[in-house]
């Protein structure tokens, strides 16, 4: 089984945690409800035990158990945090929306490596993050203009790339495998060493483009474009591996809790989607001025 980084610290996802809760269905059938433990029939009329029969089997909700609609419930909710944090951040000035980038990094880090999930700390991120998410959004706005809003593209290119993953994941064509994974974090630590020599150059003013080194051309195509489009791939494969771990986490049978970490999985994914999306677009905008 694959596992994506944080994921495999909670024991409803990773490899120590398969037997914990017994699989799918454990504990999901109680007395009363639909099935009646054999110690308990004793005693019991013809009537009694009919009745006992006849309720309906528990959910997953009824037996505090995860699943997917409440999984979909919770990812709403902190993608809604998200929104708000958003609009918030929107007109705010770069100052503002700098500090909620470093919160949110950090209480990412901090949601990232905590076996129990908190939702007081998801949805702190998801606001936080939002103040981010909503300034960068505006400053890009505002700065290309003739990309013919580049921030709704970037929300409708963000939108396509989840459903057609979470498609073809339900469809069975994509799966998440170790093989594929280690490949995802060998790609993934490489893309972060380029992307802080990047930002060391930039900072020091040895290259003079907005986007440093992504600014450069190869064959008439920005590198950023063509690097972007890698990356894109990589976060589309990290929402596989969101989706395993959900599926994962519901056959089974893990506390309900656990959907706030699979929730926070896809909304760090899907701001990481964004903002990729976002950058690609604006390259794109800053080359055609040339």
């Amino acid at each position: 089984m694959a596992f994506k980084p944080g994921f495999d610290q909670s024991p409803a996802f990773n490899a120590q945690g398969a037997n914990t809760w017994g699989g799918r269905g454990a504990g999901q059938q109680q007395a009363g409800w639909g099935q009646t433990p054999q110690q308990a029939q004793g005693g019991m009329t013809p009537e009694q035990l009919q009745y006992m029969y006849d309720r309906p089997t528990a959910s997953p909700v009824d037996t505090d158990r995860m699943s997917y609609e409440d999984t979909i419930v919770k990812t709403l909710l902190a993608f809604g945090v998200l929104v708000v944090g958003a609009v918030a951040g929107w007109n705010l000035p770069p100052a503002v929306w700098v500090v909620g980038a470093l919160v949110g990094f950090v209480l990412a880090l901090v949601n990232t490596f905590k076996k129990k999930p908190s939702p007081g700390l998801i949805l702190t991120y998801a606001f936080f993050e939002g103040l981010f998410v909503g300034g960068i959004s505006n400053y890009f706005q505002t700065a290309f203009p003739e990309a013919d809003g580049i921030v709704a593209q970037a929300v409708f290119g963000t939108l396509g790339v989840f459903f057609v993953t979470l498609l073809l994941f339900r469809s069975g064509k994509v799966r998440a495998t170790p093989k594929a994974t280690r490949f995802f974090l060998i790609a993934m630590v490489g893309y972060m060493a380029f992307s802080l020599v990047n930002l060391v150059l930039m900072w020091t003013g040895v290259t003079q483009s907005a986007f440093g080194l992504m600014g450069v051309t190869l064959f008439g195509i920005p590198l950023g474009v063509l690097i972007g489009i890698f990356v894109v791939v990589m976060a589309a494969y990290s929402l596989i591996l969101d989706f395993d771990q959900i599926k994962t986490g519901v056959e089974r049978g893990a506390p309900r809790i656990y959907a706030w970490t699979a929730a926070f999985g896809l909304i760090v994914t899907l701001v990481w989607l964004y903002l990729e999306i976002l950058r690609i677009l604006a390259i794109i905008a800053s080359s055609s001025r040339n």
